[in-house]
C-alpha cells in the first residue's frame, strides 16, 4: 500500500482498541477521516482488539469497496448481538455463547469467509489473549504474505482456513459474558500444551500496540485509536469485594495502557520505532463540539446497537481527534 512524502515511501499502521460497538463506531470515524485525507486505502497494517477487531476485520474483508464504511455503520445501527448470543448459548446445549457470537458475526459481517480471504488487503492482526500462556495470541493475514495464527512462545502455524468470524469472536470474548474460544490440537498443534483457550485481547493489551513495534512490519507512522473505557476518578470509591475486583482489573488495564503509550514514544525517540500519533476517547483537545468527549466516553462498551446521536458523536469526535493529532504531530500527512 504505502504513501509517498517528499519522494520517499512511507508506511502507516493503525491500532484499533477494544471497547465493544462504541469502539467500532469510534474507529469508523477514524476510517472516514482517513478516507477524506486519502490515507485509508493506503494503510499498510491494522492491529485490532475486541471491538476494534469487528471494525478492522470488516474493513479488511471489504477492502477498497466503495460502500464498506456505510455498511459497517448500518450494522452498528441495527444489530444487537450480546444478549441474543448469551441467551441462545444457554438454551442450546450443543453450542457455547462464544460460538453463537461467532455465528452472529459470520451471518452479518463475513459470510463464511476464511482468514485467507484477507490476503489482498493490508497486513491485519486480530489479537486475543492465550489463557494457556498469558501471551498475546494473534491471527494475522493480508499483504499477500503468510496467513498464520499463534504467539511467540508456542509458535505460529498456518491459518488460511480459519474462519474470520471465530478469530474476531476470540478477540472480543469479553469475560465473563463470553467463555474463551477452545482451539484444539487438530487446529493448532504443538508439544507444549494440549490445547489453548483464547479470551478477549483487551485482557493482555486493549490497544493492540505490539505489532506496531515489530521490526518486520517496518512502519513510519503508528496511529493508535483508543476508544476503551477511561479510568475515572471516584469521589466515593467502592468497598464491595466484587466491585473491588472489577476496579482492580480496570486499574491494571490503565497501567498497561500508559506503558504502551510510553513504549511507542520511547521507541520513536530512540530511532527504532515509528512516529506515534495517538488519541483517546476522553480527549478534549481537538473535539469538534463542546461536550463530545464527555458524551462519547459515557456510551456503554457493550455489543448493543447504537442510536443516531451515539453514532454521530462517536464518528465526529474520532475524526476531530485524528485531524488534530495529525496536524500537530505529523502535518506532512495532510499533504498526501
Amino acid at each position: 500500500m504505502s504513501i509517498e512524502i517528499n519522494g520517499e515511501t512511507k508506511k502507516i499502521g493503525l491500532a484499533l482498541s477494544g471497547g465493544g460497538f462504541r469502539a467500532a463506531a469510534f474507529h469508523l470515524g477514524v476510517f472516514r477521516k482517513l478516507e477524506q485525507m486519502g490515507l485509508l486505502w493506503n494503510l499498510d497494517l491494522l492491529t485490532c482488539v475486541s471491538g476494534g477487531s469487528i471494525a478492522g476485520a470488516f474493513l479488511a474483508a471489504n477492502w477498497k469497496q466503495a460502500d464498506a464504511l456505510d455498511r459497517l455503520e448500518n450494522y452498528l445501527r441495527t444489530k444487537s448481538i450480546a444478549v441474543s448470543s448469551f441467551l441462545s448459548g444457554i438454551l442450546d446445549p450443543s453450542s457455547t455463547r462464544l460460538e453463537k457470537l461467532a455465528e452472529s458475526y459470520d451471518r452479518h459481517l463475513f459470510s463464511g469467509a476464511m482468514l485467507d480471504a484477507l490476503k489482498n488487503g493490508p497486513r491485519i492482526y486480530l489479537n486475543s489473549t492465550n489463557l494457556s500462556t498469558g501471551n498475546m495470541f494473534f491471527f494475522v493475514a493480508g499483504a499477500n504474505l503468510d496467513t498464520e495464527m499463534g504467539e511467540w512462545e508456542l509458535g505460529v502455524q498456518d491459518a488460511r482456513n480459519f474462519p474470520i468470524c471465530r478469530a474476531v469472536a476470540a478477540s472480543s470474548a469479553f469475560p465473563p459474558v463470553f467463555p474463551p474460544l477452545y482451539v484444539g490440537q487438530d487446529t493448532y498443534a504443538n508439544n507444549m500444551v494440549d490445547y489453548v483457550t483464547l479470551t478477549d485481547g483487551g485482557v493482555y493489551d486493549n490497544l493492540g500496540v505490539n505489532p506496531l513495534l515489530r521490526t518486520r512490519n517496518e512502519l513510519d507512522y503508528a496511529i493508535v485509536s483508543d476508544a476503551g473505557k477511561p479510568f475515572a476518578m471516584e469521589g466515593e470509591p467502592t468497598e464491595l469485594g466484587s466491585m473491588v475486583l472489577k476496579e482492580s482489573i480496570s486499574i491494571l488495564m490503565e497501567q498497561v495502557r500508559g506503558l504502551q503509550f510510553s513504549r511507542l514514544q520511547l521507541s520513536h525517540e530512540s530511532d527504532s520505532g515509528p512516529k506515534p500519533i495517538w488519541f483517546s476517547i476522553d480527549s478534549t483537545e481537538g473535539q469538534v463540539q463542546y461536550g463530545d468527549a464527555e458524551f462519547a466516553s459515557a456510551i456503554s462498551t457493550n455489543l448493543k446497537k447504537l442510536n443516531d446521536a451515539e453514532i454521530g458523536v462517536l464518528t465526529r469526535h474520532a475524526g476531530g481527534l485524528l485531524h488534530s493529532r495529525i496536524t500537530r504531530y505529523a502535518p506532512e500527512l495532510n499533504q498526501v
